[in-house]
């Protein structure tokens, strides 16, 4: 088990405090996981098992259990028969119903620690901020980074390069539970396939009771098929209507947002550094995780330019970064990364093969004069840094613990 360090010390300094700490993120990240971790943490600290209540909600077990009030119930009872503090972990919570009157009735009526999971950006929205407003701390969990998935990776081929490693990254993706399977391709594939039709059904279709899953479909077949390319919900509409299906774009728009609260998808909007405003316009989305790309649609190798910032992009998530694309005149910067008060531009790309590559990777960085750090990654071994815009090799960038 996989330490996440990198979310164990967000997490660490709540631990035993009254706010309820929620961790949300596309399903089969490693949720579960981290609940374990954290109780992990806790009975080195001292504190017994037998005061930690864990519930996973998608075990038919706990199927009496997916009502606030029938829920509420059984975890005084427990609670009254523990004794003491008792800590509290649920597992896709969003699958009881007003779960969010129960969290905080039990928060209010005992001396509790809760966790809760979810696969939805929506669980903390609407009826819950009325209920817990200001009483909890949200952290939001990726697939692993490639630093988390050489770890598990060399647990199978222990000889295996940091270069064979990023290979088989590039088509893998971080979710966990390929490690179990050996990385081997034939069922790494069918796991992720049925991974993304899980979270379609579950997550897309059935809370949001999308009734055309047809439209559905196509839409998100489109997006993943121009993961990192700029477009409109005007221009899919067209699309589709060449498909001889009439849409509107609003209709589009809705159903990529659920999409992205699904976790599937990320938006990233474009900023233009002159005017110092967001667009409005022609986003760009990502996908939570390359491997699925690649089991559903296939084409990570072929579109290489397009994995590569697919990757990039979910790092500077991972460590806490908001991101833009950004427009400077004429010319895109791929990532304008800031975090509180710090700021970064990341410019992604293939291989610097020619000297007009270079020109444009480089060049795009003439119009800007502030001093954050400006980087060109690529897969190049040799460093091409110039100008003071930092070069890196992909594999360095992304293990480096630090981006000066």
């Amino acid at each position: 088990m996989i330490k996440r360090e990198l979310y164990m010390s967000r997490i660490r300094p709540f631990i035993g405090t009254d706010l309820i700490k929620v961790m949300t993120g596309i399903r089969r990240c490693g949720k579960s996981v981290m609940l374990k971790l954290i109780q992990q943490e806790l009975t080195e600290t001292g504190i017994s098992s037998t005061q930690f209540i864990s519930i996973n909600f998608e075990d038919m077990c706990y199927s009496h259990l997916l009502s606030a009030q029938a829920l509420n119930d059984e975890i005084v009872k427990r609670a009254k028969e523990i004794g003491g503090k008792v800590y509290l972990f649920f597992d896709e919570i969003q699958e009881v119903k007003d779960w969010e009157k129960c969290i905080n009735s039990l928060r209010v009526s005992l001396d509790c620690d809760i966790y809760i999971t979810g696969s939805n950006a929506k669980l903390l929205s609407g009826e819950l901020a009325t209920y817990l407003g200001g009483r909890y701390v949200e952290f939001v969990l990726y697939p692993f980074s490639f630093g988390e998935f050489i770890e598990l990776y060399r647990s199978v081929k222990p000889d295996a390069s940091n270069q064979q490693c990023f290979q088989e990254y590039l088509l893998a993706g971080g979710m966990p539970y390929l490690a179990n399977l050996h990385y081997a391709d034939a069922p790494s594939k069918q796991y992720l396939h049925d991974l993304f039709n899980s979270v379609q059904l579950k997550d897309i279709v059935k809370r949001n009771k999308i009734r055309d899953i047809d439209l559905l479909e196509r839409i998100i077949a489109y997006v993943i098929a121009n993961v990192g390319t700029t477009f409109s919900a005007t221009s899919l509409a067209k699309f589709l209507k060449n498909e001889h299906r009439t849409v509107a774009p609003e209709t589009i728009l809705n159903y990529i947002k659920y999409c992205c609260d699904a976790y599937l998808f990320y938006q990233v909007k474009r900023e233009d550094l002159q005017g110092k405003q967001v667009l409005s316009s022609n986003e760009k989305y990502y996908i939570a995780d390359h491997g699925i790309r690649e089991a559903i649609f296939g084409g990570n190798m072929r579109e290489i330019n397009l994995t590569l910032e697919n990757i990039v992009y979910l790092e500077l998530l991972r460590r806490g970064y908001e991101v833009t694309v950004g427009r400077m005149g004429d010319k895109e910067i791929d990532f304008v990364c800031s975090r509180r008060g710090e700021k970064l531009y990341v410019q992604v790309t293939y291989l610097l093969a020619s000297e007009e590559t270079v020109s444009h990777e480089f060049g795009v960085y003439d119009a800007i004069r502030d001093n954050f750090p400006k980087y060109v990654v690529s897969l190049d071994e040799f460093d091409m840094s110039r100008n003071g815009i930092n070069h890196r090799n992909i594999r360095d960038f992304l293990l480096s613990d630090k981006w000066k």
